[in-house]
């Protein structure tokens, strides 16, 4: 239950809802008369004012991301490659049966990058589906499709169609994989997930060499002609989920570390 309680008591933090709902309720009470609404309603709007001029998301996201260097210098023989779930477009691919990917496209381009780029190498995908109130179908099925269309060898795809969670990734992709020592595993997921990623899969003993892509703080932000309210709030809630999943996860003992990074 853990994976549930962790995803509502965000639903409650996120920073974007907690301002909108600042905001509006200080209205309200502003409305009433009572002079704390009205304070209560600047200060929400001011922040939101101050997030949408100011890439405060990306600047919270941007630790994250170069937690773990791009990886610029592959490994010359690799057993396997694990790609974790994430930004797969459920509903679409249920409804028309083609493979359809959202923010966290990137991972599935690596997936397949990697395939090719290491013949011999098992590709090992995991994710199910981490919404409490389920899919219609799991991720994995939708990387089943994708591998089949690029015509790549049905034997050497593992997949996991169980996890819901980045500690369920890392148990159950070592359960599948079951690395021998001395074996080269490269883990792909977006660069500001990696390091509570890593956690995880240190957590359970499975090592693995990061291959963090999908970055978003690498370049410059949006020119102030092209804001938009509600990206700088997505950015924002992105960057606090991940920080607050590093903690969450160090709290539950997912993970050993609250930062994980690079071994020394």
């Amino acid at each position: 239950m853990s994976w549930a309680v962790g995803k509502l008591v965000f639903l409650i933090l996120r920073p974007g809802n907690l301002l909108v709902l600042l905001a509006l309720a200080g209205l309200v009470q502003a409305w009433r008369g009572r002079r704390a609404g009205l304070a209560v309603a600047t200060a929400a709007i001011g922040a939101i004012a101050l997030v949408t001029v100011l890439p405060v998301g990306l600047w919270l996201t941007r630790p994250l991301e170069t937690r773990f260097p791009l990886a610029h210098a592959l490994p010359e023989r690799v057993d396997g490659v694990v790609v974790l779930g994430g930004g797969v477009a459920l509903e679409l691919f249920a409804g028309n049966g083609r493979p359809d990917f959202e923010d966290a496209g990137d991972r599935y381009l690596a997936l397949l990058e990697l395939a090719r780029r290491y013949p011999e190498a098992k590709v090992l995908f995991t994710g199910g589906t981490g919404r409490i109130e389920g899919a219609p179908v799991a991720e994995a099925d939708v990387i089943a499709a994708l591998w089949a269309r690029h015509g790549l060898p049905a034997e050497r795809l593992l997949l996991d169609r169980d996890a819901r969670n980045t500690i369920e990734n890392a148990r159950n992709a070592k359960a599948i994989a079951a690395p021998a020592r001395g074996e080269t595993w490269l883990l792909v997921t977006s660069a500001k997930h990696m390091p509570r990623a890593v956690g995880c899969f240190r957590a359970v003993g499975f090592e693995i060499v990061p291959f963090p892509v999908d970055y978003r703080s690498g370049g410059p932000p949006a020119p102030l002609d092209d804001l938009r309210v509600s990206e700088r709030l997505y950015e924002l809630d992105e960057a606090v989920y991940e920080w607050y999943g590093l903690f969450y996860y160090w709290l539950l003992g997912h993970t050993r570390e609250l930062f994980p990074g690079p071994l020394p």
